[in-house]
């Protein structure tokens, strides 16, 4: 009888430990789902797919779902709508929404990047290109109040030359389509994101000439953000997500072109591996990425400089009403 029972009650301490076996990894294993709608799929934003592809995303125990917007205004709307809780583009965005009466007002929590990702892009080899150079010819540009159009803008301005009247630049052609338009012939110069600026030099279409990103200096191009009553209710997760995201950025500031490519190449595969490192060695150059993804004041404040050079805003936004730094602070500290 005494055997009957230490029988059983071997197997109910067997059941038991099957069923904590089964339920404790699950609960542990069990990861926040999160939609991240990014404004394009550049190398431009390598930390962020470094951070992807080097799982640490999954080591803050997130399962993270990319999305490719297309353009800031189509992010901006996924984010409003909550089809995405996270979106990653220009903080402009942010500005307009806010300035509209946003009753939900997307919140920049990081920073991404610190220079334009855009390069000018001539049919013919120009060493000794001058920005004077573009005057009376065809430039096909940007979306209308996004920011690779305004930091061009800026940069023509800074150098002397009315965008309106010194040149014309088309604005007619949808986001990410510019490069197939100039390789069709269309224009005399093209704005462009990698890695279609390097696509065009290796088929032999187009040469970049110039960098937006080192004549603009440094601009707070991109941000994550998120509606204020998700991060009020998510703050866990947020600081989550931003602490995978800092440990991209420490990657892509602690090693070499060649490692950073190899590391990202699974987000490119239309680009060998050659053409990725020549793209990050060229962003690594002109110190596109910040070592931390705090949204400084100072930062904020230039980017409104160039929204009303660009003749996009009426009045100003408070820096405390649309950036919050708690997240990426924090986040230096892990």
């Amino acid at each position: 009888m005494k055997k009957k029972w230490r029988a059983m009650g071997l197997a109910a301490v067997l059941v038991c430990t099957v069923l904590a076996g089964c339920q404790s990894p699950g609960k542990s294993a069990e990861k926040e789902k999160i939609t991240l709608n990014e404004v394009a799929h550049s190398i431009f934003y390598a930390p962020q797919y470094v951070a992807i592809e080097n799982g640490y995303f999954d080591q803050e125990g997130i399962s993270l779902e990319l999305v490719t917007g297309y353009g800031a205004d189509k992010t901006m709307a996924a984010v409003i709508s909550g089809d995405a809780q996270v979106g990653f583009m220009g903080a402009e965005a942010s500005v307009y929404a806010y300035l509209e009466g946003a009753n939900d007002p997307v919140v920049n929590f990081a920073q991404g990047t610190q220079r334009a990702g855009n390069f000018l892009v001539a049919r013919e080899e120009m060493p000794d290109f001058q920005w004077s150079d573009l005057k009376g010819k065809k430039i096909l540009g940007g979306r209308k109040g996004g920011m690779p159009q305004m930091v061009f803008e800026y940069i023509l301005k800074e150098n002397g030359l009315d965008p309106a009247k010194d040149m014309q630049i088309d604005q007619s052609i949808d986001f990410g389509s510019t490069a197939a338009a100039f390789s069709g012939g269309l224009g005399d110069f093209t704005v462009e994101f990698e890695p279609s600026a390097t696509a065009l030099e290796k088929e032999g279409t187009g040469y970049v000439v110039a960098s937006c990103g080192v004549d603009s200096g440094y601009v707070p191009y991109t941000s994550y953000s998120a509606k204020t009553s998700y991060i009020e209710q998510n703050p866990e997760i947020i600081q989550k997500f931003t602490n995978a995201l800092q440990k991209g950025v420490d990657y892509v500031n602690s090693h070499t072109a060649e490692e950073i490519a190899k590391i990202i190449q699974p987000q490119f595969k239309e680009s060998d591996l050659g053409t990725i490192t020549t793209i990050v060695k060229r962003y690594q150059q002109q110190d596109t990425w910040k070592e931390n993804l705090v949204f400084e004041e100072e930062s904020f404040e230039l980017l409104q400089d160039i929204l009303e050079s660009a003749g996009e805003l009426d009045e100003r936004a408070e820096y405390e009403e649309l950036v919050n730094v708690r997240f990426a602070e924090e986040a230096q500290k892990e």
